[in-house]
């Protein structure tokens, strides 16, 4: 179900599985414009009912982690997506954007090792980024 607002955004919580990874894919090459630190993707859309994806990056300072932010909320935007909500965005260690069907997760790089989100979803299926990758064309086929 899309529904799209005045100011052009589309309520992107319910669509289909395809529009959900070409999102994902959107989201990543967003952040990698901002050179982020182990960048991986979860898929726990069998592990839990509020999301199909986690996108989880590290900063390593506050400025870092504001950054990989401001270029996911714009590159998404370009494209008329708009998170549901964004949480911990000044302070910069660990900043959640809720995009309904995928969630990212953007720390500061002490702050990831201590809540360990992957560690908690261990059982998902997951694809790592390369440091050194810049952009990627296609998610793995298991994501």
């Amino acid at each position: 179900m899309k529904t799209s607002h005045k100011d052009g955004s589309i309520d992107i919580s319910h669509t289909s599985r395809e529009g959900t990874r070409e999102r994902v894919l959107l989201c990543v090459n967003a952040a990698l414009k901002r050179k982020p630190h182990n960048l991986v993707v979860l898929r726990v859309s069998e592990l839990t009912s509020f999301t199909d994806y986690f996108i989880i990056c590290s900063g390593n300072s506050d400025r870092q982690v504001q950054a990989i932010t401001d270029a996911i909320r714009e590159g998404l935007k370009e494209d008329h997506i708009l998170p549901v909500g964004v949480e911990g965005e000044k302070a910069g260690q660990w900043v959640l954007m809720d995009y309904g069907d995928m969630v990212v997760h953007v720390f500061y790089e002490p702050l990831r090792e201590f809540y360990d989100i992957e560690g908690l979803w261990s059982e998902a299926p997951v694809m790592e980024v390369d440091e050194a990758v810049r952009h990627i064309s296609k998610l793995d086929d298991e994501i």
